[in-house]
């Protein structure tokens, strides 16, 4: 008797902006990984106004497989904006986030499926970022900012690998463009109770394309938007105690 999937269905969203050197092999280990793991699936590659034939490499891909996807954005709109795209076009009981760069490994999704349905949420871990030396400062800082200004008890806020059940995402008011989404969906879906774990996985180097978290343009929307949403999280929070004291 053969065993069935662990999950009747999921989505694997791939933000994606100037990625046609990982795009194609991106997309392969998806297509080998996600039978072992669901019953139905899906791979939506999210084509974030790319200059170059990321593009073009999705959509020659989408027209040889029924299982994948592609959302495209005219211009670069950023990161959060890709990631928001990508939720909204998953259509699965489970959604993955998969960063297009290939620094993820397809069968790590399975170390995070192994913690449903006892997770609402998992989390990526990278123990080992394959990032430059600064790049992994950075990363750390900004992850001990969120936990003191927003209380995300999560050690890698900014994984690029991550697992949500879909209907936690629904009505969710994502606005977030840049950096920021990661920070802001961790922090709504904690106050609508979802339960949240974190697991290791691996993280390897880019192979081909660049970097773009690093650029200053990014660092300061990032920071634009992270006090904005604080401003936002203080005021829901004051409205709530200010309701409770009413009653």
């Amino acid at each position: 008797m053969t065993k069935s999937a662990p999950l009747s269905g999921v989505s694997v969203f791939l933000p994606c902006h100037n990625e046609e050197g990982n795009i194609e092999r991106v997309a392969a280990g998806l297509e080998a990984e996600l039978p072992r793991i669901a019953e139905r699936y899906e791979i939506v590659v999210v084509d974030d106004g790319s200059r170059d034939r990321t593009g073009e490499i999705a959509d020659r891909l989408a027209a040889a497989n029924p299982h994948l996807k592609v959302v495209h954005h005219p211009v670069n709109r950023g990161y959060g904006a890709a990631v928001s795209s990508g939720i909204r076009a998953c259509t699965k009981p489970w959604v993955v986030l998969c960063d297009g760069d290939g620094q993820f490994a397809a069968g790590d999704i399975a170390r995070l499926v192994a913690k449903v349905p006892e997770y609402d949420v998992v989390v990526g871990h990278r123990a080992h970022r394959a990032d430059p030396l600064m790049r992994r400062i950075n990363g750390k800082a900004w992850t001990v900012l969120m936990r003191l200004l927003l209380g995300i008890r999560v050690r890698d806020i900014d994984c690029g690998l991550k697992l949500f059940r879909r209907d936690l995402l629904d009505g969710i008011d994502m606005q977030a463009k840049g950096a920021m989404i990661s920070a802001e969906l961790m922090a709504q879906l904690a106050g609508r109770g979802a339960k949240i774990c974190e697991v290791d996985v691996g993280h390897l180097p880019r192979l081909a394309g660049e970097q773009s978290g690093a650029s200053l343009k990014v660092i300061a929307r990032a920071f634009r938007e992270l006090f904005l949403l604080y401003g936002r999280l203080r005021r829901a929070r004051r409205k709530g105690e200010t309701t409770l004291a009413k009653h």
